[in-house]
């Protein structure tokens, strides 16, 4: 679990959190859907050192300086390609969580994914996250019927930390949100971010869709164009630089 040092030294400062052992809520309500505070969906051992999440899938605290670490550390392995290397990683990721997802769905709310409003699916994607630390999002679905939208992500961890260097740094975001709507509706899809707190924004803003249309924006970005123009020939059907 990634997580700023201020909320690193929350969780670990919380006294009312019982070890994985003893923490029974699951077992007691396990229709239970509303388990979205930290000493809810986290289970923490401090004898063996773990933490859990409500689906048992191991999670860890890292600081800023581990995002820094690991941020510069690619840089200085593999330079530009670095971006690269973020972005697949979190398409990998972002492919593994969609078919985890799937089958949780499924078991959790009892229904198919195809019998459920999208906005409640998404969100029912997303909100871990939120808790883990990753940010707030905004999901824009009014362009889905022309095959792309629009996500922002508010106070990102990997834009936060860096701070305001002057270009998009949420690599891994993009690449997470294309792994898991590609496995989600087994279409391939890219991501892109157009918009980023590291450029001095208020919030990160990302465009998914096919290829042919990430590619575009990634031209018109490259020559200049803002967000809002990017967003304005998309929704105008412009597809070519």
């Amino acid at each position: 679990m990634v997580t700023s040092q201020n909320m690193a030294a929350h969780l670990t400062s919380r006294s009312t959190l019982q070890p994985l052992a003893t923490q029974t809520l699951r077992s007691r309500h396990p229709e239970r859907r509303n388990h979205f505070s930290l000493d809810e969906h986290l289970h923490f051992n401090r004898a063996q050192g773990t933490i859990h999440d409500w689906h048992q899938a191991r999670n860890i605290l890292v600081t800023e300086d581990f995002i820094v670490g690991m941020i510069t550390g690619l840089e200085q392995e593999v330079g530009p390609a670095s971006t690269l290397v973020m972005y697949k990683i979190g398409e990998e990721w972002g492919l593994k969580d969609a078919d985890f997802f799937q089958r949780n769905f499924r078991q959790e709310y009892n229904r198919e994914l195809r019998q459920t409003n999208l906005s409640f699916l998404f969100e029912a994607w997303w909100w871990p996250f939120v808790t883990q630390g990753w940010g707030n999002w905004d999901i824009d679905l009014s362009e889905q019927k022309n095959g792309f939208m629009f996500i922002n992500i508010f106070d990102s961890v990997v834009a936060r930390t860096l701070g305001d260097v002057g270009k998009p740094v949420c690599y891994l975001y993009a690449g997470m949100f294309a792994g898991f709507f590609t496995g989600l509706i087994k279409k391939s899809l890219g991501c892109i971010e157009i918009q980023c707190y590291a450029m001095g924004e208020t919030y990160c803003k990302f465009l998914v869709g096919k290829q042919e249309r990430i590619d575009a924006a990634s031209f018109w970005q490259n020559e200049g164009a803002s967000a809002s123009d990017i967003e304005k020939r998309m929704k105008n059907g412009q597809l070519s630089p």
